[in-house]
């Protein structure tokens, strides 16, 4: 059974930074990908970032890109979302996310009906 685990959240002051891990166990097959998603109190699940496990390939939703960075440690099997510039409306429960099969940019990148394992989420907090 594969299993997401997210660290790295916590409190941070506006403008610091932070790094989420995603740490994968079980089987995988090789041709995925991990997205990362947040909910924000009150508001839908967002998709902000994703990568390729297979060929690297990384895509960002404009509300993070430029100040996100996504990247992937397949030796530790572990997908990382180093996060800069930091904005109170950043603040969010990140959810690392599952795709097979999935190695390249579509339409649906962030439909989250797609990804069939989620972790259980880590809290981020950014003060003003």
């Amino acid at each position: 059974e594969v299993q997401l685990v997210e660290s790295g959240g916590g409190l941070v002051q506006a403008g610091g930074s932070l790094r989420l891990s995603c740490a994968a166990s079980g089987y995988m097959f090789h041709d995925h990908a991990i997205g990362w998603f947040r909910q924000a109190p009150g508001k839908e699940r967002e998709g902000i970032s994703c990568i390729s496990k297979s060929n690297g390939w990384t895509y960002y939703a404009d509300s993070v890109k430029g100040r996100f960075t996504i990247s992937s440690d397949n030796a530790k099997n572990t997908v990382y979302l180093q996060m800069s510039s930091l904005k109170p409306e950043d603040t969010a429960v990140y959810y690392c996310a599952a795709r097979l099969g999935f190695t390249s940019y579509s339409d649906n990148v962030f439909s989250d009906y797609e990804y069939g394992y989620w972790g259980q989420g880590t809290r981020v907090t950014v003060s003003s």
